[in-house]
């Protein structure tokens, strides 16, 4: 550890919500219809679309409504997706000559692409043609992320209505997430991208002779547009097998920081737009500042982790200054593991560096991040709308202690809202636990193992975590392509996005037709530092019971195992 890791790994967080912040302000004149400097180029566009598809976008839809759109719009995303992956040999653009995908592999990726989630079980360079990862998951890769957006606009609008009917029309938010918020920020970043030596070209491949003259074919994508967006919309798959630890994706230290920010800055940013859109800075600010703290700690003790010389080593009197097994090596170990806690707490997926080959601490703070809900900020306005389900259980919890009827941003919260709460977040162990525990006995998914032990339960314990939290990274060794786990892990990813999805979308139908009230001197104040440790409070308490025992038969257990044989040589 030395002041410069810990100087880049604060640079790159506080950098992410930095920027978040202003984008934030634009993102949510966006939702709320307002005037923009991008108008006069998207209002035509907007208007074309809404021509074509028959839609009023003043047209207030009920939760209901909302959310029947929401789904159909993903469901029709998933079958034209999964037509694409399952025709990929006798569709264009295809100089690689990769055949279709199989049924089961072709649901998963599909479900995966669909979901936010972007879990690859795959080789992108082996597997996906040119127009595959151009038509069919860059697509996915801008309508999931907006898809994320539309569930907080509507959540916003709940909070600020007066006794209202309606949340906002999805077709309207959808359309205007996508061309004014991230389309713009795309061009501009994969123009930046390009400029820097990330490869951007329609050939298949090319030729490389090495410096004892053998040659080498180099697989080749239009990586820069799909990076951009891959990172922009916290979606996290990479046209690489090795993700952004490939140089033609991630080529110098200065691509490594603009990247590994962007994986963050919409998520930030989602948070300061439902701040302005409610019209409570402060409240929200206050659950950005516990987002920012569990993150940052998270970060801090990774380092500490990583940065300790494997026992093994230090057993063994071999001079290691850390643990670099897993690393990038071009970035070294503050880059990795600033990578590593921003991916994993927002729900981006992308690796430079093998998340199996860190300590078991460091794999155990990686799958607790996830499993606290993705929302360290989480997806693109599906992290601030779990958060903001934990600040309604905040609420609660201290009425309860109080004995008064809790409020939050005005509005009375009741049983129903808790049950859509409990519902939102109780989807996430059932979906992990659940099928980790079948898997963990079932000789079809104990095949696709490569270690046993604490390990080999670390590998499917991070597969259903990062599945169900549509994360998408994946801890090395487990052999995901087969039909048990390429199905089960599409199920589970289903699960964590659209079932708290919808009990967000009907907390904000509880909400909105009940009267705005103002503050009295029974209201809890949610802005303060009070809490913003009862927000924490409540975020580890849930994580930590649900998933605790879990974490102490795999990365704990492993860790005491390391210590033994050490202790043993």
């Amino acid at each position: 550890m030395n002041m410069q890791g810990w100087a880049e790994i604060a640079l790159t967080i506080g950098l992410a919500a930095l920027i978040g912040w202003p984008i934030g302000l634009y993102m949510s004149r966006v939702w709320n219809g307002e005037r923009t400097w991008l108008d006069p180029v998207f209002k035509p566009v907007e208007g074309l679309f809404y021509r074509a598809a028959g839609v009023n976008p003043a047209h207030s839809q009920g939760w209901l409504g909302y959310t029947g759109a929401l789904l159909a719009f993903n469901a029709a995303g998933f079958f034209l997706l999964y037509a694409i992956l399952r025709m990929q040999g006798g569709l264009p653009m295809n100089p690689q000559g990769f055949e279709g995908l199989s049924p089961h592999l072709a649901f998963n990726t599909a479900v995966s692409f669909v979901t936010n989630t972007n879990w690859q079980s795959y080789g992108g360079e082996t597997t996906m043609s040119t127009l595959t990862q151009m038509t069919g998951l860059t697509v996915q890769n801008f309508l999931s992320a907006a898809t994320g957006a539309t569930i907080a606009a509507a959540l916003a609008r709940a909070f600020v209505a007066n006794r209202g009917e309606g949340v906002g029309n999805f077709w309207a938010d959808m359309t205007r997430t996508t061309l004014w918020v991230l389309l713009p920020l795309s061009i501009i970043l994969a123009l930046v991208l390009v400029g820097l030596g990330v490869t951007q070209t329609l050939a298949a491949s090319t030729t490389a002779t090495g410096l004892e003259g053998g040659s080498q074919t180099l697989s080749l994508f239009p990586t820069a547009s799909q990076l951009a967006i891959k990172q922009l919309g916290i979606n996290g798959g990479g046209v690489f097998n090795v993700n952004s630890a490939h140089p033609f994706e991630n080529p110098t230290p200065l691509t490594n920081l603009i990247t590994a920010i962007s994986i963050n800055v919409l998520g930030w940013a989602a948070f300061f737009a439902f701040g302005r859109s409610v019209l409570a800075k402060k409240d929200v600010r206050a659950l950005a500042v516990a987002a920012l703290v569990l993150l940052s700690l998270s970060g801090a003790a990774m380092y500490a982790i990583e940065t300790q010389p494997a026992p093994a080593l230090v057993a063994a009197g071999i001079d290691a200054s850390a643990n670099m097994e897993g690393k990038e090596v071009r970035f070294g170990v503050p880059a990795s593991v600033t990578w590593a806690v921003q991916t994993t707490g927002a729900s981006n997926g992308s690796v430079n560096s093998m998340h199996a080959s860190y300590m078991p601490l460091g794999g155990a703070v990686q799958m607790f991040l996830m499993q606290l809900g993705e929302i360290l900020p989480g997806g693109i306005g599906s992290g601030i709308a779990v958060m903001v389900v934990m600040a309604v259980l905040s609420v609660f919890v201290a009425g309860l202690m109080v004995g008064r009827t809790p409020e939050y941003l005005g509005k009375k919260i009741e049983a129903r809202e808790i049950q859509f709460a409990m519902i939102a977040v109780l989807v996430l162990p059932l979906a992990v636990l659940g099928f980790t525990a079948v898997a963990a006995v079932l000789p079809t998914a104990l095949g696709g193992l490569l270690n046993d032990g604490p390990h080999g339960l670390s590998e499917m314990l991070y597969a259903y975590t990062s599945a169900a939290g549509n994360n998408g990274s994946a801890f090395a060794g487990l052999t995901a392509n087969a039909p048990w786990w390429n199905t089960t892990l599409g199920i589970a990813m289903l699960m964590g996005r659209f079932v708290p999805a919808i009990a967000v979308l009907a907390i904000a139908g509880s909400l909105v037709v009940k009267p705005k009230l103002a503050p009295s001197t029974g209201t809890l104040p949610t802005h303060g530092p009070l809490f913003i440790g009862l927000v924490i409070g409540v975020i580890l308490i849930l994580g930590g019971l649900q998933f605790f025992p879990a974490l102490a038969l795999g990365p704990l257990v492993e860790h005491f195992q390391v210590l033994g044989v050490v202790a043993g040589l």
